[in-house]
């Protein structure tokens, strides 16, 4: 049975895109947004940049999530990109495993993978595909639950089903253990951005190369694009100040934000004449411990940090203007679209070498930035430093940074590769046009 209905409005197909998690809420509440807040105010990431690309094929992207705020399910349109969501009320069954698995063990994680299976209730996500003329599921992270019932629901509705690498971890944990490496070799594709976990894949699941696409995440090349570079007044910097950024999700192993802020220890201590700024922007649960570190620096106070999860990227990229530097050290990235973002600013970047990070590059420390070892702080403060000390250097692989998005990393590009994949996969409707 195909799954019928009006499609977009140009006569070609929608596509469901279907975010990692079992509600909208475990990801959301982290960063303190609501469905409100979703709905008017949220803006830029991978997910919008997909859903841009799209649009750019004149393809309409339909998100569906799961939520158990909602006893009905809820549509709406999403204010700044005008597209369709869906929320959907997670199962009553899917309710009492999570609270079972809450209750015992924190290691048990059998059982959240059981309750994850239960999360989307088949019959009402069947119904929404139908009513959307979805012709084809795109699910974020293949290495998830939710992943697996999207390839029994493309099987029941003859749908192909694709998923994204957006950094997840393999975790196969009870009925995972058996039911990933089937679903992954039955799917029709993976969309993967970084390289090193593409060869894992391939050897993982003894996937063939037709079945995953090396398609990198996208950025938005007029809200991300150098600019004015005085410092907004309310982060109270002095122009001439040589600041050093970073922005996202406040997680402090993962993103490597210990590693920073040893690195800028250094940088301080070995330049103490210099007016240098640290400049941090973002928030989640990890708050209170990245407070804690910046308090023991010898001087907290040339840390500037805008503790609160910024909606709108158009605010983001101007304060990603007023840095001199950015720096990623995460220890662990899907596709690093910040390290993106800040390229297309015109910033010259220092990054980790970890998957998903340097792949923003092409290789060593040429063209567009510097790759460094992962959680070696002096190493870091080196590649930093050489920044500091050479304007010059700086500026000009900013301006290769820029040129590097535009050309390879810009939303209508990425989109374009995304379709000519689905379409190549076993996607035909809308794909002759």
């Amino acid at each position: 049975m195909r799954s019928r209905g009006p499609g977009s409005s140009d006569g070609r197909p929608n596509i469901a895109l279907i975010p990692a998690g079992d509600r909208f809420e475990d990801f959301y509440d982290k960063i303190g947004v609501s469905l409100e807040d979703f709905r008017l105010r949220q803006s830029g990431g991978w997910l919008f940049n997909y859903v841009e690309g799209l649009k750019h094929q004149g393809v309409s992207t339909v998100l569906m999530f799961g939520s158990a705020r909602v006893a009905a399910t809820a549509r709406f349109v999403h204010k700044p990109s005008g597209t369709q969501v869906c929320v959907i009320p997670v199962s009553r069954l899917h309710r009492r495993l999570r609270n079972f698995a809450m209750r015992r063990d924190s290691s048990a994680q059998a059982w959240t993978s059981i309750s994850s299976y239960s999360a989307l209730p088949m019959v009402r996500l069947i119904r929404e595909l139908r009513r959307h003329g979805c012709a084809a599921i795109l699910c974020q992270e293949f290495e998830s639950p939710r992943f697996d019932v999207c390839l029994l629901v493309g099987k029941l509705l003859r749908l192909p089903v694709f998923a994204t690498f957006q950094g997840a971890f393999e975790n196969h944990a009870g009925p995972e253990r058996i039911i990933r490496p089937i679903t992954v070799r039955s799917c029709s594709g993976l969309v993967i951005g970084a390289s090193v976990e593409i060869a894992k894949v391939k050897a993982r699941y003894r996937l063939p190369d037709r079945k995953i696409a090396h398609i990198p995440n996208s950025v938005d090349v007029d809200v991300w694009a150098p600019g004015d570079p005085v410092p907004p007044p309310r982060l109270q910097i002095d122009r001439r100040a040589t600041v050093v950024a970073w922005h996202g999700r406040v997680q402090v192993e993962r993103k490597g934000l210990d590693v920073l802020l040893e690195s800028w220890r250094r940088l301080r201590a070995t330049r103490p004449e210099r007016d240098l700024r640290l400049l941090i922007i973002g928030w989640e649960r990890d708050g209170d411990l990245l407070r804690r570190l910046i308090g023991e620096l010898p001087a907290p106070e040339e840390v500037v940090w805008v503790d609160r999860y910024v909606h709108d990227s158009v605010e983001v990229a101007g304060y990603l203007r007023a840095a001199t530097i950015y720096c990623l050290p995460s220890r662990h990235e899907g596709f690093a679209v910040a390290a993106l973002e800040a390229m297309a600013c015109g910033l010259p970047v220092v990054v980790a070498d970890v998957p998903g990070g340097s792949d923003v590059f092409r290789t060593g420390r040429s063209f567009a930035g510097i790759v460094v070892k992962p959680e070696d702080p002096e190493e870091l403060a080196g590649a930093l430093g050489e920044l500091v000390d050479s304007a010059e250097r700086a500026r000009a692989l900013g301006t290769a940074g820029r040129r590097r998005v535009e050309e390879e990393f810009s939303v209508p590009f990425v989109g374009r590769q995304l379709w000519d994949y689905t379409c190549s996969r076993g996607m035909r409707d809308g794909c002759d046009s």
